[in-house]
Formats: C-alpha cells, structure tokens, sequence
C-alpha cells in the first residue's frame, strides 16, 4: 500500500496545500445545514446517520457492511482514497468516521486539525456550493480488532493488561448526570473528558503531544496497556481514540454499545 498523502493530524494549512490533489477525498460529517453555510472547498457531506445502526438501548452502534458500503460508495471512496474528515462540532463525528474506516481496514485518513473552526475562523476559503461525488462501489468486509464489544469488556475486567478509557464528563462518570438506566462507570474505568484533549484558545486543536501524554498517564492510561474507549454512544470517544491514535498508542479499540448498552444492563458491574 502507498504512503498515506497526510499525516494523521492534519493542520489547515497543509490540507490547504493539498486540496485537489488526486486521491484526496475531504469529507464534512457537519449537519447538511452547516454544510450549505460553508465547507472546505470540494468537501463532500456524509451525513454521520449512515455510520451508526441504533440497537436500543445501544444507540451508537455501528452500521453492517451493507449499510457502510453504500455510505462509502455514495460519496466516491475507492481503497486508495485518502480521507481527510472535519466537523464543526469539536470532531467528534468525523473521529467516529475515522474509527469507522479503521475498523473496515481503510487507513489512509486524516482528521483536520480544529475542525471547520480552525478552518473558517482562521481565514481559509469555504464555499456553499455542494459537492457532487461520482457514485464509487465501495465493498466493506471484515471488521478489524479496533472494535470492542460488551463481553469483550466483561472478559477482561480486572486484568492489568486493559484499560478502559471513559471520555465523558466527570459528573456523567461519577454517576450524578445520568443519561442510562444506572449512572456510574465500568468497573476500573479512567475519567478523560475527550474535551481535555482540545485547546479551546487554539480553535479546538490538538493540545501539545507532551501535555496529551501527561494528562493520559497520570490517569494510568499509558502504551504499555490495550485501551478501549468509550463514551456514551462512541462518538466523543472516537475523538479519544484518535488522540490516542495520533500518540502511537498500538493497542486501541473503540467500544460503540458505549455507556447506552452498558449503563441500561442490569446484569454488568458498574461504579460510582
């Protein structure tokens, strides 16, 4: 496989530099209303619904490979396609496209740094015309070990070697926000608030990989550990786990029941 065209955490003004190259694929997983206001030039719109196949009370679990196949195909992606994803929402959702791609094994993608934010509010062109992709016949297949699921937590709880990482807010952790049947977390779970990530005085860039690490260690999130992810319905975890991605962290997966499956199961351990 060739070299990816851009690094994994893509700054505007690199993708700037790189719009229109071939086999650059910008994708906004924006609402279609932000989208119309303004996108980055030639960005496609995936609506962030086609990624996900509610199973209540799991309410972010991911699609099948039918689902994802015609998602794909619609907006063009081919196996060699390089996937630049953005929002204007703290990217969250173009993470879990991200997250979504590398469970099918499609690694060639990058995430914009700050998101339309940094895009637009630092003086980059946008345009409201749509996009119009031509039609590709994308095929997924497999699904990959980025994925994660209950009984794959259940199995390992208690066993060093793992860590859950939580991205949702404190009080959502400590089980005072309740968004499920029963507040709390997963049993050994570490709180990191997937916004602690992202600086809000640099348009909701990346913080500085040494203060990333800091912030993950002192939590005992450390590489020498499989981490997996979750939030609430793996969409602010997604970010989580591309933060970890971008660190070089080698064993991550993404939980996508998240705390709607978990926290609505009478029959699993949860904390407070």
């Amino acid at each position: 496989m060739t070299e990816p065209l851009l690094p994994l955490i893509v700054e505007p003004e690199a993708l700037e530099a790189a719009l229109g190259t071939e086999g650059l694929l910008v994708v906004s997983v924006d609402e279609p209303a932000t989208y119309a206001q303004g996108h980055v030039p030639g960005a496609v719109h995936l609506r962030f619904a086609s990624l996900i196949a509610p199973r209540p009370p799991a309410m972010g679990t991911m699609a099948d490979a039918a689902q994802l196949s015609e998602a794909f195909s619609s907006i063009g992606l081919t196996p060699e396609t390089h996937v630049v994803a953005y929002d204007g929402e703290g990217s969250g959702k173009a993470s879990r496209l991200l997250w979504t791609l590398d469970v099918i094994g499609h690694r060639r993608f990058s995430l914009l740094n700050g998101g339309l934010q940094a895009w637009a509010g630092e003086g980059h062109k946008v345009e409201t015309e749509p996009a119009t992709p031509t039609r590709s016949d994308y095929r997924v297949g497999a699904f990959g070990d980025a994925l994660a699921d209950k009984q794959y937590i259940l199995d390992r709880l208690g066993d060093g070697s793992m860590i859950v990482l939580d991205a949702r807010t404190p009080p959502e952790y400590a089980g005072q926000d309740m968004r499920s049947a029963r507040g709390g977390h997963i049993p050994g779970a570490a709180n990191f608030d997937w916004m602690l990530a992202v600086d809000r005085d640099r348009n909701l860039r990346l913080r500085p990989e040494a203060e990333l690490r800091a912030m993950l260690e002192e939590r005992g999130i450390t590489p020498d550990k499989e981490v997996v992810a979750h939030c609430q319905t793996h969409t602010r975890s997604s970010h989580s786990y591309i933060v970890l991605k971008s660190l070089g962290y080698p064993n991550i997966r993404g939980y996508d029941g998240s705390w709607s499956e978990w926290g609505n199961d009478p029959d699993v351990p949860v904390e407070q």
